[in-house]
């Protein structure tokens, strides 16, 4: 045995009491301190290793660590993409008798953190509940029950004069019904993260004095809007169903995203022309809140289209398979939402205005409903990670290792 075999079976032993384990925790419901325990475990071999120190943000952040006590893994879990390199790069992944699974050890924390940091904290268990069945039970629902209304009002299908929207459903009773929905979901989203960052443990002081703030900021929002680590940590990609390196995840992530920008820039826009010069919808299929509606539609669609593919590929060792239904949710939503607006808005001069309407505030209003408790909050939570670490960075490690 080398040494640093010898090193890195020795941090083993100790990050586990003396025993190497052998299994890896079950895929199923691992409670929060048995995930977070297994975690410290993997990071104290990964500390002695170091070969996947250039993959990603974890591995740096994870070198100015001896110890890795629960808010420390709060932190690097959600700073991990979950994108498998390290997985598929690592000599003591499973069947090794170290059993060391980075991806699945993190996800699992980082599953733990949105219910632990939800709020209010009582709906915290909803993220155990929130899968696909809900979702699209929760989406076919709410349209199902618009549909209904139309039908009583005798509404439900016919020609609407100017493709007017506010005929159907007036303009101050889609305000009342989404307005509510919305506002919690980012009040509920706002005060999690914040909850989270408090929880964090505080960087060090800088050295010079000198507030860096701005800087690390600026850094967090460049690393998440071109999703910088989800590259493997050598610009070729991650891994997805083997160990081939392919950028399909980091591509259809960035559809989605910012299909989703600019379908909120597009219904952003358009509450200034209503509000603001008294333009009412609805507006010309050249006027700019229907071309940044559209092509984000467009985005939005082949992006979830995309991760829903990929996610069913994914190898079954990478990220937790409890969690694979709220993904899969959150997906199905989101291209429910691309999917039904796109058709909406091809078909508005048609009898079929007031069905795909119905349908299509159904689904948003499920999307809105459920948002603050499902995958879109690993968003939010990764961006606070980012910005973390771009303040740790540029401070000095508070390491103090002994003199020479």
């Amino acid at each position: 045995m080398s040494p640093l075999e010898q090193l890195i079976h020795e941090a083993a032993a100790a990050a586990d009491g003396g025993v190497v384990a052998r299994d890896a925790p079950p895929a199923a419901k691992v409670p929060a301190r048995a995930a977070e325990a297994e975690v410290a475990r993997v990071l104290q071999i990964c500390n002695a290793c170091r070969y996947c120190e250039g993959f990603c943000a974890v591995f740096p952040a994870m070198t100015r660590r001896l110890e890795f006590p629960a808010a420390d893994v709060h932190f690097l879990a959600n700073l991990c993409h979950n994108c498998g390199a390290c997985l598929h790069a690592c000599q003591y992944a499973p069947p090794h008798e170290f059993a060391l699974n980075v991806p699945q050890a993190m996800a699992r924390v980082r599953a733990s953190t949105y219910q632990g940091y939800a709020w209010p904290p009582a709906l915290g268990s909803l993220y155990r509940r929130n899968g696909l069945t809900l979702n699209v039970a929760l989406a076919a629902g709410l349209a199902l029950f618009l549909v209904l209304a139309l039908a009583l009002n005798g509404t439900l299908w016919g020609a609407v004069p100017g493709a007017d929207f506010y005929r159907i459903f007036p303009h101050n009773l889609m305000v009342a019904m989404f307005a509510p929905v919305f506002g919690f979901a980012v009040l509920a989203l706002g005060v999690g993260v914040v909850r989270f960052w408090r929880a964090l443990p505080p960087a060090p002081p800088p050295a010079d004095g000198k507030a860096d703030l701005g800087a690390a900021a600026a850094e967090a929002a460049h690393d998440a809007l071109r999703l910088k680590y989800l590259d493997g940590g050598h610009g070729d990609g991650c891994n997805n169903e083997d160990d081939a390196f392919t950028q399909r995840r980091r591509h259809a992530h960035h559809a989605t995203f910012y299909g989703f920008l600019l379908c909120f820039a597009a219904t952003s826009l358009a509450t200034v022309y209503h509000y603001g010069f008294g333009w009412v919808a609805p507006y010309a299929y050249t006027s700019l809140p229907k071309l940044l509606g559209t092509v984000g539609g467009v985005l939005m669609t082949a992006g979830t289209v995309s991760l829903w593919r990929l996610n069913r590929r994914r190898h079954p060792l990478q990220g937790d398979p409890a969690q694979k239904p709220m993904d899969l949710g959150f997906i199905a939503l989101l291209f429910g939402t691309a999917l039904s607006g796109l058709v909406l808005t091809a078909l508005r001069a048609t009898p079929a205005l007031p069905l795909l309407l119905a349908v299509h505030l159904g689904i948003v209003m499920a999307l809105f409903a459920t948002m603050p408790y499902g995958k879109f909050a690993h968003g939010v939570f990764r961006g606070a990670a980012l910005l973390k670490w771009a303040i740790e960075k540029r401070r000095p490690s508070t390491l103090a290792l002994g003199d020479d």
